[in-house]
């Protein structure tokens, strides 16, 4: 499926100068949704993992249900403030500002190993920030699933010691 027809393109958001990648209305769409989540599985089906931590929000919208689909637990990472339990928290730097992430500090046994997906990986601060948590937890990375890559700001380069999945390559 060309997916590159569901994605839009949103120029000056979130703010001046950057031309937003809208994966939206993939999910809208039945057909390309569900080969979305199909082509990401056979991606990844021959990696050896535990768990699926999604990144919020997008990493939610196909984390879980490839998570479901693989029998595999699902780990939310999520924006500072947004969870209730003890957490562990990583600071990162977007293309456009920075953020925090949080994840619960027993998502997971340690030892563990952990696909993480998101819909883009840009310049792979928010993937980084997230290994970073689990890697602090005594996880594993296994890998790393994206539906988007934007090639020309390099993240790849900067995740080099994992298996980097990319769907489409922009």
């Amino acid at each position: 499926m060309n997916y590159q027809d569901c994605i839009r393109e949103i120029p000056d958001f979130p703010k001046k100068g950057i031309l937003f990648k809208d994966i939206t209305p993939i999910f809208k769409n039945p057909e390309a949704f569900h080969n979305l989540i199909e082509d990401l599985y056979n991606k990844v089906k021959e990696l050896d993992f535990d768990y699926i931590a999604g990144i919020e929000a997008r990493g939610f919208l196909v984390g879980v249900p490839l998570a479901l689909k693989m029998n595999k637990g699902f780990i939310p990472i999520r924006k500072k403030g947004k969870l209730p339990g003890e957490v562990i928290r990583a600071e990162y730097e977007l293309e456009y500002g920075s953020n925090t992430l949080e994840m619960h500090k027993d998502a997971f046994e340690p030892g563990s190993k952990i696909l993480i997906i998101d819909d883009l990986l840009a310049t792979g601060g928010t993937v980084s920030a997230s290994i970073e948590m689990i890697e602090n937890l005594n996880g594993q990375v296994a890998g790393l699933a994206f539906i988007l890559e934007l090639t020309f700001l390099n993240g790849r380069e900067r995740l080099s010691k994992f298996p980097v999945i990319s769907l489409i390559k922009d």
